[in-house]
């Protein structure tokens, strides 16, 4: 990964050089079943530079190996409703770990979109949740959504309130109120903006 030059007080000095210390990536896959359900797979993988031995282990990691290579998948209905939850802890520090994603079952029947984050943490106690898993279910959500949202757009644009304002409007920066996609699409919800110039 790469980053163009910045200039500023954010600006790295070209003397200071860095030390690769850990590597974190995660990643969402999205798909259509032919039984007309949908899955969302996530997958996270911890890896050091360097040998590690985790906190109040005994076994040290060889430097590059997975600490961590652990995931999820979802399925869900169009109605982004969670039918079923499956994991996979293939890597981790401590012989306790795998027990780690059985919480997850308590995740069936919640509906992915808002309050997600709410319940997704209600449900999963720390103490009960693997704390990676738990934090890959948190972000799942957005990951869902986008996976369907060439499905379900249309009814999404035409989503409402109690009042009759889109859901749509104010939805994200693109659907804010004093955007053009808004005076476009809703002009008696377009309102000029309000940021100090």
């Amino acid at each position: 990964m790469t980053f163009a030059q910045q200039d500023g007080p954010n600006a790295t000095p070209e003397s200071i050089t860095r030390e690769p210390l850990h590597s974190r990536r995660i990643d969402f896959c999205g798909f259509r079943r032919s039984d007309g359900l949908f899955e969302i797979e996530g997958q996270l993988t911890d890896r050091k530079s360097h040998d590690f031995t985790p906190p109040s282990s005994t076994r040290t990691v060889p430097a590059h190996d997975p600490i961590h290579d652990m995931g999820v998948r979802v399925v869900f209905d169009f109605d982004m409703v969670v039918r079923q939850v499956s994991t996979f802890i293939h890597a981790y520090p401590y012989r306790e770990c795998p027990g780690g994603g059985e919480s997850l079952q308590a995740l069936v029947g919640l509906r992915i979109g808002a309050g997600w984050s709410n319940e997704v943490r209600k449900r999963l106690p720390p103490g009960e949740t693997c704390t990676h898993l738990r934090e890959l279910m948190l972000t799942l959500a957005t990951a869902a959504l986008q996976a369907v949202n060439s499905l379900r757009a249309p009814l999404q644009l035409d989503a409402t309130d109690a009042s009759g304002k889109p859901l749509k409007v104010d939805s994200c920066y693109a659907y804010g109120a004093s955007r053009e996609l808004v005076l476009q699409r809703w002009p008696a919800f377009h309102q000029p903006s309000r940021m100090k110039k």
